[in-house]
């Protein structure tokens, strides 16, 4: 077993021999240091693993010694030693990130614990993990099969995303090939699930609560007489990227409601989002609004008239107070708003619509460099979550706690990283969207996708008589027979939506407060 490497720093240093040799009977390799100088000299040449440091010392101090060693090496381990019991000797150095702070005097013991609490930490974490996600394993297999509501689902797709955030930190990622599997078998469930209980849904109140039910029926209730509120839809947010995110919002609200409803099919923004704003299905809008509705393979944004058919629902619902709809595409628009937000606070809803994250998993699909950013879902969080700590998105949401604002947060739909393609012919006028297709004559492999053949029975309008829509389950995605190699290998391992699956259809709704 490699023995570990210790640094430690103290002008006492020849009255700590027997804690050396403690230390090395364990497997310690000491190396002993007078002065913070000497020390910064020795940690030029030599790899520690861990510094022990005496914070009263002649010369550059503690602290000052501290500070060079993390100007250094920002990550290396260090435990401050001190018989001084002031606070702000242990802010200053807390505030320093050390990792363990002990009080002289010190027996052997004490240090020991100390070291195999800093340098084990992880280790002992990762360890319990696994141990746990072992236990929790078979239950999460055996409950597979006894799932039979919406609730059931949501409630199995958050303990999903729990591991699979749990799992993600470990160094070993043999763990979390094992849950890949378990989650792919949980959307095979899911997709029958769909298939067997969608239709129900979507042409009745029974069921869970769809896209064009939120704002009606969750939305509304939250907007309060004398407070005003934001409503943020995020573009293409998954479950797992707002619990990602969620800390980020913590200094400023609290989360006093987090739900999920289920997006409505297709998966897709001209469908969910405008079924959203309207409060109506696709085949409703279409019938209703015939001027603001587009079908897939006509040229224009699908998009376009979101703010009116948000103003025709908060009419029909009897909503008289003002309301405003902002879609945020370029910085700065984020910031003209964030400037005047002051005037929008005699509001009964301020509604922000946001697409950054819908043109993550588009440029990961066109740019090869996003795709080494985000090759997995593990990254694509994480790139998530750099992108929010830094974008004006987070300084809107500050300005709007100071401004006593109430924040309501969601989206349209998820997407899913596609691994498996799926043939698919079809004419000239069928949609290009590689989760769903809707056209007139389509051949496709049945046991890959959920078939529409009669579109106004899911509520969605049809080009012709003849139209149908099909949709792409699990992780598969639509490659036509011509040039099938190619636009297969350049599509895998993509973030799309569309169809049916748990990340696409199973989407957040939160209620936060300011503090």
């Amino acid at each position: 077993m490699d023995r570990i490497e210790v640094l430690w720093v103290d002008d006492e240093i020849e009255m700590l021999k027997p804690h050396f040799l403690f230390l090395e009977e364990r497997g310690y390799n000491v190396t002993a240091c007078s002065n913070g100088q000497d020390a910064l000299d020795l940690i030029d040449y030599k790899t520690y693993e861990i510094i022990l440091l005496d914070e009263n010392m002649p010369g550059l101090n503690g602290l000052e010694t501290l500070e060079q060693i993390k100007s250094k090496m920002t990550s290396l381990p260090i435990i401050m030693i001190t018989k001084n019991e002031e606070e702000s000797i242990m802010d200053d150095a807390i505030g320093a990130k050390i990792s363990d702070y002990l009080i002289k005097p010190v027996n052997p013991n004490q240090i020991l614990l100390s070291l195999k609490k800093v340098l084990n930490h992880k280790n002992l974490i990762d360890k319990k993990t696994i141990q746990n996600y072992q236990k929790e394993f078979g239950k999460l297999s055996t409950s597979l099969n006894s799932l039979v509501s919406h609730q059931d689902w949501v409630n199995h797709f958050e303990k999903l995303i729990y591991w699979e955030l749990e799992l993600e930190n470990l160094d070993d990622q043999n763990m979390l090939g094992i849950f890949e599997a378990q989650k792919k078998e949980a959307n095979a469930l899911f997709a029958k699930f769909i298939q067997e209980n969608y239709p129900n849904w979507i042409n009745s109140s029974e069921g869970p609560l769809l896209s064009h039910r939120l704002f009606k029926e969750s939305v509304l209730p939250e907007i309060k007489q004398h407070q005003p509120t934001i409503l943020l839809v995020i573009d293409n947010l998954r479950f797992d990227q707002w619990k990602t995110i969620r800390n980020e919002f913590l200094n400023f609200y609290k989360v006093e409601k987090e739900s999920a409803y289920y997006s409505i099919l297709p998966t897709a923004t001209q469908y969910a989002r405008n079924a959203l704003f309207a409060g109506l299905t696709p085949l409703e809008i279409q019938k209703q609004f015939p001027q603001w509705w587009k079908y897939d393979h006509e040229d224009g944004g699908k998009n376009l008239h979101e703010e009116n058919l948000l103003i025709a629902q908060c009419k029909r619902l009897g909503i008289n107070r003002p309301i405003s709809y902002h879609k945020l595409t370029q910085i700065k628009q984020s910031q003209n708003l964030i400037k005047n937000l002051q005037n929008h606070s005699h509001e009964g809803l301020t509604v922000v619509v946001l697409n950054f994250i819908d043109m993550i998993s588009h440029a990961k699909t066109e740019m090869e460099m996003i795709k080494e950013l985000a090759p997995d879902d593990k990254a694509y969080r994480s790139l998530t979550l750099s992108w929010f700590k830094n974008s004006s998105v987070k300084k809107l949401i500050v300005k709007a706690a100071e401004l006593n604002f109430q924040l309501l947060l969601t989206t349209d739909h998820g997407t899913i990283n596609v691994k498996n393609p799926s043939e698919v012919i079809g004419d000239k006028e069928t949609s290009i969207n590689l989760r769903y297709k809707a056209g007139r004559s389509l051949t496709f492999k049945s046991k890959e996708v959920l078939d529409c053949e009669n579109p106004s029975a899911l509520k969605l309008p049809s080009i012709s008589i003849n139209g149908r829509y099909i949709f792409a389950k699990e992780d598969y995605y639509f490659v036509y027979k011509n040039n099938y190699n190619h636009f297969a290998n350049l599509f895998r391992n993509t973030y799309q939506h569309g169809g049916i699956s748990l990340e696409e259809m199973i989407v957040p709704f939160i209620a936060l407060s300011p503090r």
